[in-house]
């Protein structure tokens, strides 16, 4: 009855949280997190609908993004969707030898699409006192065990039940990594969100860690983008260098800054969000340290954020990088913008300077016009006064010609003048 927008059933799904199903001790808990591209996206998802058991988050939705279900007795399942990775996370309820069907179960989610960037288990006992007995078999290297307290509640919470973990959080022959967790009285739905927590920071740990290696080979990239920026800049204060040389240089220059922003950009964005969630879920687990040994906070204080920080700085400094060959692209623009004003001011003067010599050389032209037009009108007015001689012996033809000569020059002179306003207008024929 409700003409719904087509976003409405991924809004309101998103808005409620992805819970993962109470779990009670003992239980396994083994799970994947993938990178996929858009085709493994599509064979996931295929993959996902035929599964009889499996119910999304959100029926409505035409493509969910979670689903959860049974693949066996006592073998449930969670998957969900992520930006560019999906997790998909098996729960073994009391432990792995008491559920023959897991093999089948975890070939089936071995055997989905994509690239495993995390592949772990969780062994979950009632309390330390089975944890130390498991302990010494499960071969964890004492350089590098890290274990303390965790749970829903802030340390010191009269009466809060916190559980407590152990892990070297190194690869294994199978691989996967290992976390061995003690239950410590804690409340089934307190545990459960306190072990998704503990899932999603080494989930959002690795996911981070992949702008590493892209921000350590981006690193020499940035070295050799700073060399060629340091001889362009050089190169501009040089007057023998040509400005079409310079161009060249600063266009290559912005190329590479642009290819290495494009294979760099997304996964330092990503890292940098990624970093912000394993902050939040670190916070969230409320961790207790153990005086004398290494805590999860500790672990991730001195192994991770290092490598964030790595990542960040070089962002900053591809972005620097930018800001100065853009400076560097200016001053090259106002180098050539003086050149032209250099030129335009030479080019100016040149025509002011002909423009002078035309104005002379028609003056010039105009005096020797005047005389030359004055004189053949006199030689005229000469030969009829020489007639008029003849007939009035007191006419002095000679006389009257040199008396009429200032007239006669006054007279060219105007009338010169006079076609040239009318000719040019008043302004110019001045």
């Amino acid at each position: 009855m409700l003409n719904e927008h087509e976003l409405r059933a991924m809004v309101v799904s998103e808005m409620h949280l992805r819970r993962w199903p109470q779990v009670r001790p003992p239980a396994s808990i083994v799970q994947f997190v993938r990178v996929l591209d858009p085709a493994d996206r599509e064979e996931e998802l295929a993959a996902m609908r035929t599964l009889p058991s499996a119910g999304p988050s959100g029926a409505r939705t035409a493509r969910p993004r979670h689903l959860d279900g049974v693949l066996a007795p006592g073998i449930a399942f969670t998957w969900e969707r992520h930006s560019e990775a999906s997790t998909i996370t098996l729960f073994v309820t009391g432990g792995a030898a008491a559920q023959p069907g897991l093999g089948d179960a975890l070939a089936w989610a071995g055997s989905l699409p994509g690239k495993v960037i995390r592949a772990s288990r969780v062994q979950l006992v009632a309390d330390e006192a089975q944890a130390l007995v498991l302990l010494p078999d499960l071969g964890f290297a004492s350089g590098d065990l890290v274990t303390c307290h965790i749970g829903d509640g802030p340390p010191g919470m009269a009466g809060a039940a916190r559980a407590r973990i152990w892990s070297d959080f190194r690869l294994r022959e199978d691989g996967f990594g290992l976390v061995l967790v003690a239950a410590g009285g804690m409340a089934p739905g307190a545990l459960s969100r306190t072990l998704q927590r503990l899932q999603e920071l080494g989930n959002y740990r690795n996911l981070a860690l992949l702008g590493l290696p892209v921000a350590r080979e981006g690193w020499r990239a940035l070295d050799r983008i700073e060399a060629m920026l340091a001889e362009t800049n050089r190169a501009v204060a040089r007057p023998e260098i040509t400005d079409d040389d310079l161009l060249e240089d600063v266009t290559r220059l912005s190329m590479e800054l642009v290819a290495q922003a494009s294979a760099s950009d997304f996964r330092m964005s990503a890292t940098a969000a990624y970093a912000t969630i394993v902050e939040e879920r670190l916070a969230e687990l409320n961790i207790a340290a153990i005086p004398g040994e290494v805590s999860l906070a500790d672990f991730t204080q001195r192994r991770f954020l290092p490598a964030v920080r790595t990542c960040a700085a070089h962002r900053r400094r591809a972005e620097q990088l930018s800001q100065r060959t853009a400076q560097a692209l200016a001053l090259l623009r106002v180098r050539i913008e003086t050149r032209i004003e250099n030129q335009n001011g030479l080019l100016l003067a040149s025509m002011e300077r002909s423009a002078t010599r035309q104005l002379r050389l028609q003056q010039l032209v105009e005096g020797l016009s005047v005389v030359a037009v004055s004189y053949y009108a006199l030689g005229l007015i000469a030969k009829i006064l020489e007639g008029v001689e003849e007939l009035a012996p007191r006419i002095h033809a000679h006389v009257a010609t040199a008396v009429l000569a200032p007239a006669v020059l006054a007279g060219v002179w105007l009338a010169i003048h006079r076609m040239k306003r009318r000719i040019l207008g008043p302004e110019e024929g001045k």
